[in-house]
C-alpha cells in the first residue's frame, strides 16, 4: 500500500466542512450557556468558552497530525492502542478522580482527561482489525465471542467506574456487527427484552408473565399442533418468565437510586420536577419557549438565569432551541443527518473490510450520542450523562471525537491505494 502525496486533495472535504460547522455552532452555543457580562473576552480560559475555544484549537491540531499519519498505523497498531485504552481505563478506576459521582477522570492541574471517550475511538479500531483478519467471518462463533469481547470489555471497566451513560454507548457496536452479517435475532431479543422491561416496570411480574402466557397460548391455534412446537412455547415462556422475575431484583439491587428515578420520570410512573425530572422538565420549557425562530443570541432567559443544569455539556440543545428556535434546531438536526449520510456513503465505498467496519464504528457511536443526547433534552429518552457530539463542551470529548472522525477521513482518502 503506498501513501498518496497529495492526501489533503482528496479528503472528503464536505465532511470536514460540517465538522465545522458544527464545532463552531457549539462553541457559540457554549459560550451563550455561561455567558458573564464580567468576562467578555472569547480567550478567558477562567471560562468554560475560553477553554473550549482553546480545546477546539487543539482538536484542529490532532486532525491536521492524524491526517498526516500513515494509514497503515492505524491497522498495524489498532490492537496496540486498544490495550493502551483498557490500561487507562484500569489506571482510572485506581488512581482516578471522581467527578460528578463517576470515577473516570485523571486530574491534571485544573484540566482533567476521560479515558472512557478515548476507548469508543479504540474500540472500533480493534473490531476493525479482528474482523479484516482472513480467518474470521461473523458467522462463526468464535468470532462472534471475540467480537462481543472486544467491546464488552471497555464497557464493563467503564461500568465500574459508575459512567453508566458512557457504558451503554458500546452497544452502538452491535449495529456494525449486523452490518457485516450478524443475525438480526439479537437486535430483536434485544428489543423484546426491552419491552418486557417496561411492561413488567408498568404492571409487574405476574401480571406480564400472565399476559405472555396467553398470548402464547393464541399462538399455538395458529401453528401447527405438535409436541416440538408446544416445548417450544413452553421453553419461551419459561426463559421470558425467568428474565421477567429478575427486572425487579436487577431494578432495585443493580441500578442506583437516581438511575431507577430517573427511569420512573421517564416512563411517567413518578413525577419529580424538583429532582430528577427538573433538568428535563427545565430543558423542554428552554426549548419550547424559542418558538420557531427563537429569541435570538445571548437573549435565551431559560439560559441567562441558569434554569437548566449542566447547559453547557448534557443539555447543550436546550440552548439551540431557545435562542434560535424550530429552525435552529432544525439547521442542527439537518447537518448531523448530512454528517451521518456522507458517513455511510464513505463506508460503502471502502476497499478493505478495515476501513468499512471502522467507518460504521465512527456513524455508530455518534448517531448513539446525537439519538440520545436529543432524546434526553425532550424528555424521549433517559438521562445518562452523554455529550453532543462536537457541540458539548468538554476536551476529552472533543479531542475522541476528532481524532475517530478524522481517522475515517484519512482512510477514506487513501482507499484507492488499498490493493
Amino acid at each position: 500500500m503506498r501513501e498518496n502525496k497529495s492526501i489533503f486533495s482528496q479528503i472528503e472535504l464536505p465532511v470536514v466542512l460540517l465538522y465545522l460547522a458544527l464545532t463552531l455552532i457549539g462553541w457559540l452555543s457554549i459560550y451563550a450557556a455561561v455567558y458573564d457580562e464580567d468576562h467578555r473576552s472569547i480567550f478567558d480560559i477562567s471560562q468554560r468558552y475560553g477553554k473550549q475555544l482553546l480545546w477546539i484549537g487543539l482538536a484542529l491540531v490532532l486532525g491536521l497530525f492524524v491526517l498526516l499519519t500513515d494509514t497503515r498505523f492505524f491497522n498495524g497498531f489498532a490492537f496496540a492502542i486498544y490495550l493502551a485504552t483498557i490500561v487507562l481505563l484500569i489506571g482510572v478506576l485506581l488512581f482516578g478522580s471522581t467527578i460528578a459521582g463517576s470515577k473516570s477522570w485523571f486530574q491534571i492541574g485544573g484540566f482533567a482527561l476521560q479515558p472512557a471517550e478515548f476507548a469508543k475511538f479504540s474500540t472500533g479500531l480493534a473490531l476493525a482489525a479482528f474482523l479484516n483478519r482472513l480467518d474470521t467471518h461473523i458467522s462463526q462463533m468464535r468470532t462472534k465471542v471475540i467480537s462481543l469481547t472486544i467491546i464488552l470489555l471497555p464497557a464493563l471497566l467503564i461500568l465500574l467506574q459508575h459512567d453508566t451513560g458512557s457504558a451503554l454507548v458500546f452497544s452502538a457496536f452491535i449495529i456494525v456487527l449486523y452490518r457485516e452479517g450478524l443475525s438480526a435475532i439479537p437486535l430483536i431479543l434485544g428489543l423484546i427484552a426491552v419491552v418486557l422491561f417496561i411492561l413488567t416496570l408498568y404492571f409487574g411480574a405476574f401480571w406480564v408473565i400472565a399476559g405472555l402466557a396467553i398470548l402464547l397460548s393464541v399462538s399455538l391455534f395458529f401453528t401447527k399442533k405438535s409436541l416440538q412446537n408446544m416445548a417450544r412455547l413452553v421453553a419461551v415462556l419459561a426463559v421470558a418468565s425467568v428474565f421477567i422475575v429478575s427486572v425487579g431484583y436487577v431494578f432495585n439491587n443493580i441500578l442506583e437510586v437516581h438511575q431507577r428515578t430517573r427511569i420512573n420520570v421517564l416512563l411517567g410512573l413518578d413525577e419529580d420536577l424538583r429532582g430528577a425530572g427538573y433538568n428535563v422538565h427545565q430543558s423542554k420549557i428552554a426549548i419550547g419557549s424559542g418558538g420557531f425562530a427563537g429569541k435570538g443570541f445571548l437573549q435565551g432567559t431559560q439560559t441567562k438565569y441558569n434554569f437548566v443544569p449542566e447547559q453547557s455539556t448534557d443539555f447543550i440543545f436546550c440552548t439551540v432551541g431557545e435562542e434560535w428556535g424550530f429552525i435552529g434546531t432544525t439547521v442542527l438536526i439537518g447537518l448531523y443527518v448530512m454528517l451521518f449520510l456522507r458517513l455511510i456513503r464513505m463506508a460503502e465505498r471502502q476497499r478493505s473490510t478495515f476501513s468499512r467496519v471502522y467507518g460504521y464504528s465512527v456513524v455508530a457511536v455518534l448517531f448513539f450520542h446525537f439519538a440520545i443526547n436529543i432524546g434526553m433534552t425532550i424528555g424521549l429518552a433517559p438521562v445518562i450523562g452523554i455529550p453532543l457530539p462536537f457541540i458539548s463542551y468538554g476536551g476529552s470529548s472533543l479531542w475522541a471525537f476528532t481524532i475517530m472522525l478524522f481517522t475515517f477521513i484519512k482512510l477514506d482518502a487513501n482507499r484507492l491505494n488499498v490493493l
